[in-house]
């Protein structure tokens, strides 16, 4: 036996029938301090799918005026939702893991690693990557934990998955899973958890279903996001059998001067009392877990601005988090990948 042959004889003995799961989310600073905000926010809005302005132009943009000030602000955001677990994003994903593992465990599988990354920031997903790279696993699952494909978030995170394997001389065996927006058990999840607080709180006069905003761009680019958020709306609503009037889709945290997919959530709720409704509950289930997005934004923000428009009852009702209902989800799109031990 030749040197050559023993080394790809090793290479294939290295080779096991382990499936590596990665679960992705978009990712948090690390503190909520104006140097690792900045970070992050340089990280996140110098990727190309994020913000589509010619890179030459946006680098100018991005460097000498939005990472001048826009830290600081966003700093102060993310302390008045910090937790002693640190950033809410992180907390919940580290116990959307742990509660996974165990529900994939408690289902049969055993051959399986499960390992959590972030789009930006830490733990990154080249880092993950590698681990299973080095564990000689080449079998991989890949779950982004955003409900409706978009560019800026689906797309971008099967870019980085790409950008980390053309490094790699051997490229493994991938799964991506890249939708879930009209999954069964995640319509059934967001139906549950609002009927869930229908029957503690009463049903509101108006639900809100508020989804991360677009630029209107991506849309007519082909981006199939808007459509998949209307698609989730109608399946729920059907589900908890609602007449047209009883909700309304909308779009939050536009960014910039373009036009975003409309309606806008804070218009809409400004409008809404003039209107006669005065008593809405509001959800985003285009997050898997609660951030800045939410609880900063929806939770109090666009709380101030409904209430001072005239409203009286606002609620917001939390994403799905670790739920059981959730994580069933979960464990369902998972295990068809995962491969069962001979």
């Amino acid at each position: 036996m030749n040197r050559f042959t023993a080394l790809t004889e090793d290479a294939h003995e290295k080779k096991n029938n382990t499936t590596g799961i990665l679960v992705t989310n978009l990712g948090t600073p690390d503190e909520p301090e104006t140097a690792p905000v900045r970070r992050y926010l340089r990280e996140f809005l110098s990727d190309p799918r994020v913000v589509e302005i010619p890179k030459i132009v946006w680098m100018v943009i991005l460097h000498g005026i939005i990472l001048r000030l826009r830290p600081a602000k966003s700093a102060r955001l993310y302390k008045s939702i910090w937790t002693e677990a640190g950033s809410p994003l992180m907390a919940i994903s580290k116990r959307q893991r742990d509660r996974l593992e165990q529900a994939l465990r408690a289902a049969g599988h055993e051959d399986f690693v499960l390992k959590l990354a972030m789009r930006y920031g830490s733990p990154s997903i080249s880092s993950k990557l590698r681990e299973f790279q080095q564990a000689g696993i080449h079998r991989i699952v890949v779950l982004p934990l955003y409900p409706q494909y978009a560019g800026p978030t689906t797309g971008s995170t099967f870019d980085a998955i790409v950008d980390e394997f053309k490094q790699w001389r051997w490229v493994p065996e991938l799964h991506f899973i890249n939708t879930y927006h009209d999954n069964p058990l995640y319509i059934k999840a967001l139906a549950e958890s609002i009927r869930r607080h229908f029957d503690e709180h009463g049903k509101p006069q108006k639900l809100v279903f508020s989804y991360h905003g677009t630029p209107k761009r991506n849309l007519m680019l082909g981006d199939p996001y808007h459509c998949l958020c209307q698609k989730t709306t109608r399946l729920v609503v059907e589900q908890l059998g609602l007449a047209e009037h009883d909700y309304i889709t909308t779009f939050q945290s536009r960014f910039g001067k373009a036009e975003w997919l409309k309606p806008y959530t804070d218009a809409t709720l400004a409008a809404l009392p003039g209107e006669g409704v005065k008593d809405v509950a509001i959800l985003s289930p285009a997050f898997s877990a609660d951030c800045l997005e939410t609880l900063e934004e929806l939770d109090h923000e666009n709380r101030q601005v409904f209430l001072e428009a005239g409203g009286e009852q606002y609620r917001y009702i939390p994403c799905l988090n670790d739920n059981p209902d959730h994580v069933a989800m979960m464990t369902a799109l998972l295990s068809p990948y995962i491969a069962t031990v001979e």
